[in-house]
């Protein structure tokens, strides 16, 4: 009986010769391997020296990202996605390898590009134009993307011309779910108010699917612009529970792209519309572009100066060491005992729970408490694979930004109130003095704000668990 062969056998697929072939495709050389597929620098056999060509080669047999992002690229035709050139099966005695050969992109991600480039509020619109077109073009065609994010934009260095790329997490109608998750594929820190809130309602409701629509992408567009100025990510949303008990949690109204950064107020206006909870006042893609495209020509020189930080000053009693581009957050003293509200305050804990690390994605999304908190993973893959990292000509990695000094509180010695007691039922809790708490993987101290520290390892206090809604008022 045959067996799959392993990751490391599919990238080394070549022959001695340094070449192989799949399909109607040669093989020049392996760009990179991801969590799903290796792409592969590719030409034409019957048209040997054109291209180069991106292919892309699946890691698992019948991988069905592969058929969908094929069908995407088919509906979506604009200048600023990739042109799908071909697809098929690479036969293999474990079974058919799914492959799609597309535009051969030359190019820097979006933040990587951005990374030691003085650039004005013009040119950051004129890059983020194109992007607000390409997803309009993806939405009029029944579609969403449902992975928009720094690392998903190529931009070509001598022209700034960047491309959305990266459609395998994508969606459009008819298509079959890639996973039975409450949520679809997609990536933490970039993923839109209301599916943080069906998430917490719903991530254990069996049978639970929340559908991305077209404001799940503008909001991701939002995130992504957000950190394209500012160098850091945006406050996570904050229910209005939250804020009548502890006014002083970081929100965008406290913390505004032009708080943090010297950018035009066009640009800064339409990043605070793109976050914004309400999924009705984002806008449509078509609207954004047209917006963003009218600012690149109407905003006056100050559109032309420098997009500079402004001065960071740490919350008083706290010391920090941090990047000069990184903005400082508002203290949130909430989080040390945030176990002792309802579970509008719990959603909080997941949505404010964010490090200081620049983003890696995880695989996966767990519990609530997982959702919005961009995680340094070892080895760990976005939703799709990430052809932002697999067709880079030349680019440059980012550079991570220095981390601060975490404040590590000691286990309480009682129970927070609203804290779940023991026997812990909820997976993943563990019990401690007679009560329940959540750890993270490997994490030990100095541990984040809010977390306490037993036993050389880091925890936060696990709520006692909301009974979930019907499915009537989903």
């Amino acid at each position: 009986m045959a067996t799959r062969p392993s990751t490391e056998a599919l990238v080394q697929v070549f022959s001695p010769w340094g070449m192989s072939e799949i399909g109607a495709w040669r093989l020049l050389g392996l760009r990179s391997g991801g969590a799903y597929g290796s792409v592969y620098r590719a030409e034409p056999l019957q048209q040997p020296g054109s291209g180069p060509f991106a292919l892309k080669l699946a890691l698992h047999p019948m991988d069905p990202r592969f058929p969908r992002e094929a069908e995407l690229l088919r509906r979506v035709r604009h200048p600023h996605v990739p042109l799908l050139y071909d697809s098929g099966l690479w036969e293999h005695p474990a079974g058919p390898f799914p492959f799609l050969v597309m535009e051969w992109i030359e190019g820097q991600s979006l933040y990587a590009w951005a990374h030691g480039r003085v650039l004005s509020t013009r040119q950051m619109m004129t890059v983020l134009a194109p992007l607000a077109r390409a997803l309009a073009a993806t939405h009029g065609v029944g579609a969403v993307h449902r992975d928009v994010k720094g690392d998903n934009v190529l931009v070509r260095p001598e022209d700034s011309h960047p491309m959305l790329i990266d459609f395998g997490a994508g969606d459009f109608r008819g298509a079959p779910p890639l996973t039975r998750e409450v949520l679809p594929p997609g990536t933490p820190g970039y993923l839109s108010p209301e599916a943080l809130l069906f998430h917490w309602r719903y991530w254990r409701t069996p049978g639970a699917s929340y559908k991305p629509g077209p404001a799940d992408d503008l909001y991701a567009l939002g995130v992504t612009a957000y950190r394209l100025v500012t160098g850091a990510y945006p406050p996570p949303p904050v229910p209005p529970e939250v804020l009548e008990w502890d006014s002083s949690s970081p929100t965008l109204e406290s913390e505004p792209p032009e708080k943090w950064a010297t950018v035009s107020p066009e640009l800064a206006g339409l990043i605070r519309q793109l976050l914004s909870e309400q999924s009705s006042a984002r806008g449509s893609a078509e609207q954004v572009a047209q917006a963003l495209e009218e600012s690149v020509r109407s905003a006056g020189r100050h559109a032309d100066e420098p997009v500079l930080p402004r001065a960071r000053v740490a919350p008083a009693g706290r010391k920090r060491r941090r990047s000069p581009s990184r903005p400082a957050r508002a203290g949130r003293p909430w989080l040390s005992a945030v176990a002792g509200v309802t579970a509008g305050v719990g959603l909080a804990t997941a949505l404010m729970l964010h490090g200081s690390r620049p983003f890696e994605p995880q695989a996966s999304l767990g519990p609530p408490e997982d959702l919005s908190r961009p995680e340094r993973a070892e080895g760990g893959e976005d939703a799709g694979t990430s052809l932002a990292r697999e067709v880079l000509m030349g680019a440059h990695a980012e550079q991570p930004e220095p981390t601060w000094e975490a404040l590590t509180v000691e286990m309480a010695k009682k129970p927070l109130p609203g804290q779940a007691r023991a026997p812990c039922k909820q997976r993943g809790s563990v019990e401690i003095n007679g009560v329940c708490w959540w750890g993270r993987p490997e994490a030990t101290p100095p541990c984040r704000e809010g977390e306490h520290e037993w036993g050389g390892r880091c925890y936060h206090p696990a709520l006692v668990p909301t009974p979930p809604a019907t499915s009537e008022e989903r």
